[in-house]
């Protein structure tokens, strides 16, 4: 599987005939590369871009780099807009960009963490938390009127409750007095958890907030696409516990914070060890293996196209990483029946994501051979995308590959016999997957203790 030419232009495992402009990018700067292909790197911008554009040279970070940083440590808000400004204009790089050069940003000491601050420091604001006093099992003084566990008032209140309300004397008085000091001291011990408090922001800041934090990740996402930045990125923990707690929390946390964090992670994929949460490193949020793939999983059942195909594409990734398969052996029954329900969809991007990802997975072990042949509708489905045919050769190639590696399994095949027909009809209509085909049926035919199986298919019986 090529790690960057199909991976990270069509965003699913096979790519496809045309790539799709990516976000951000201007209408037309996909089409243009031709027009700027001969020019120099300080040349115009294409014509087909619209509007001014605006280039910064790659010196300015040497001679800025520790501003930047600590503008963005500062948190003022002047600062922190033209940091980000920046580090936008130097990351921004398209892949037929005229510049040659690529700033490796996150080799910058302290960077990666100043803006990934950022993105927690919205986070803590941005997600709803909820404070409850947790009850106290009472052991001493239970009897007790009052216990000094923290219940005086109850009790005060339930005797209170029992009191004639005739007699009006200076122990009513005092009972007043006593339960309106428990509670002023109760509204003040609340202020605390109050989310109108005194140090909260506003509707206004928070959004400032919110677009700092998505400016960031659209950094971080831009320097995972730099080959300098790979190594640092996929091993720095910290960052990978960020992105995947964003798309843990994709159903509340704002979607194009999500999206970022997901190309993040699916561009450092094939770099990516998930057992870095177990390590020695220092960690900042509490994000385990499981809770890693469960996001993933949470991910590929996503009803928006784009997340949905990252993830299958991510999938297909991790699992090439031998280290990986641990973590996701287990989620394997629920992997297929996704992957398979993708290759359904009409959409040509899901399909070729889908194609992909079971390709590797049928690579890794019997075991999920044997799942993917007993999922339904798997082989019907792998046998569309080749009729229809998909516009990606390399989609139909690699599900005639995912057929023939399921019928390496001895117990696969008198699954696969009752397709024998097909395979015939593809054998003879298909000149390119002939070869395949060939081989598929050689197994279903010609070994000596499939004699009987294949006498049922030919025969009926």
């Amino acid at each position: 599987m090529q790690k960057r030419d199909q991976g990270k232009s069509g965003g699913a495992a096979g790519g496809s005939a045309t790539p799709a402009a990516k976000r951000g990018r201007p209408f037309g700067s996909t089409s243009g590369s031709s027009a700027g292909a001969g020019s120099a790197a300080d040349a115009v911008a294409p014509t087909t871009l619209l509007g001014p554009t605006l280039q910064v040279h790659s010196s300015f970070t040497d001679q800025n780099n520790k501003r930047i940083v600590l503008a963005i440590q500062s948190g003022l808000k002047s600062e922190l807009t033209w940091a980000l400004n920046t580090l936008t204009l130097l990351s921004f790089k398209e892949k037929d960009d005229m510049r040659k050069d690529s700033t490796p940003l996150a080799k910058i000491p302290g960077l990666l963490d100043a803006l990934l601050q950022v993105i927690d420091d919205w986070r803590d604001i941005g997600l709803p938390k909820e404070h409850q006093k947790r009850p106290r099992l009472r052991t001493l003084g239970v009897n007790s009127i009052v216990s000094g566990f923290g219940h005086e008032y109850k009790a005060l209140g339930s005797i209170s409750n029992t009191l004639p309300h005739s007699g009006v004397g200076s122990g009513s008085s005092a009972m007043e007095t006593l339960v309106q000091k428990h509670a002023a001291k109760v509204r003040s011990s609340e202020l605390w958890y109050d989310e109108d408090g005194l140090f909260n922001l506003d509707d206004e800041g928070r959004a400032e907030k919110q677009q700092c934090a998505v400016a960031a990740s659209n950094i971080i996402r831009n320097f995972s696409f730099m080959p300098d930045n790979e190594v640092i990125m996929a091993q720095h923990r910290h960052c990978l516990e960020t992105a995947f707690q964003c798309i843990e929390d994709h159903i509340t946390e704002e979607e194009e914070l999500v999206t970022n964090a997901l190309e993040t992670i699916v561009n450092l994929a094939p770099l990516l060890d998930l057992r870095i949460f177990s390590s020695s490193k220092p960690s900042y949020i509490k994000i385990t293996e499981k809770r890693a793939v469960q996001a993933i999983m949470g991910m590929l059942g996503s009803p928006y196209k784009a997340w949905h195909c990252a993830a299958a594409e991510l999938l297909g990734r991790l699992i090439i990483n031998p280290d990986n398969e641990p973590f996701l052996l287990p989620f394997v029954p629920q992997i297929h029946k996704r992957l398979v329900d993708l290759m359904s969809s009409p959409a040509l991007d899901a399909q070729a994501a889908a194609v992909g990802a079971l390709y590797n997975l049928a690579e890794v072990n019997m075991d999920c051979r044997l799942k993917l042949a007993n999922e339904r509708w798997a082989i019907d489905r792998l046998l569309k995308v080749i009729r229809t045919p998909h516009p990606v050769p390399e989609v139909c190639r690699k599900s005639a590959m995912i057929l023939e590696s399921l019928v390496s399994e001895p117990q696969n095949r008198s699954l696969l016999l009752a397709y024998e027909n097909a395979f015939a009809e593809i054998l003879f209509s298909e000149g390119r997957y002939s070869d395949t085909f060939a081989r598929i049926l050689y197994e279903l035919t010609s070994r000596p203790n499939n004699k009987m199986a294949a006498a049922r298919g030919v025969w009926g019986m």
